[in-house]
């Protein structure tokens, strides 16, 4: 009745009923990224927290986040700390590898001392750029 007299109302009241949506699918999608990063659940019980909360969405969150939600902070931390160490090994193997510039610089080098050839700096060139 409120919003056909204030129709500013009705737009403020449809702002924060989609606000409340995308909070509820953001809290969704949150538990159940929790749900299948936990090491400490197994795959019968991740089953189980997934078919409550599909089936009784607001119970099952309250639940999950009563039972379990203390620890899904420690949870993402975690995970972020073995992407990042897996991220920094990474970069580390790939500067330490050189590249084809590194190995066309030290076939330059030889072929100016004259370890080489102009015809093997040709072949090891084409090798390296190939």
């Amino acid at each position: 009745m409120l919003a056909y007299n204030y129709p500013i109302l009705s737009l403020i009241w449809m702002m924060f009923m989609f606000f409340v949506f995308v909070l509820w699918i953001w809290l969704l999608i949150s538990i159940f990224m929790d749900i299948f990063r936990s090491h400490d659940l197994g795959g019968g019980a991740k089953a189980l927290w997934v078919l409550f909360v599909i089936i009784l969405p607001f119970l099952g969150v309250l639940v999950y986040l009563i039972a379990r939600g203390g620890k899904m902070h420690e949870r993402a931390a975690e995970q972020a700390a073995q992407q990042q160490k897996a991220f920094d090994a990474y970069v580390q193997e790939a500067a330490s590898s050189g590249g084809s510039a590194d190995e066309l610089t030290k076939l330059a080098d030889l072929k100016e001392k004259g370890a080489i050839t102009q015809a093997e700096f040709d072949t090891q060139k084409a090798k390296i750029l190939a």
